[in-house]
């Protein structure tokens, strides 16, 4: 199953941003910025790619579930796999 790039252009402006923020750590990192700072913008860049990584499954379970015209194309394991790796 191929996702729908029109419906995952949210999700790469999302891991764009998210790649700037890690961007912005490094460069923290570098200047030996606060330990808080750094942390919370870490925290920011983590919770950026998860909700990246759930918005694309469940992208997949939609075109899954819209796509399938009956028929058991919905693979409940695979999808359970991918969620628990976001854990």
């Amino acid at each position: 199953m191929e996702l729908d790039p029109a419906e995952m252009g949210k999700v790469i402006n999302r891991l764009k941003r998210a790649q700037g923020q890690l961007g912005a750590v490094l460069r923290m990192l570098e200047e030996g910025r606060n330990c808080e700072d750094i942390v919370t913008q870490l925290s920011a860049v983590s919770r950026a790619l998860d909700r990246a990584g759930f918005a694309i499954i469940a992208t997949g379970m939609r075109q899954c579930l819209i796509e399938s015209d009956g028929q058991e194309t919905l693979d409940v394991q695979k999808l359970e796999k991918l969620f628990l790796s976001l854990a």
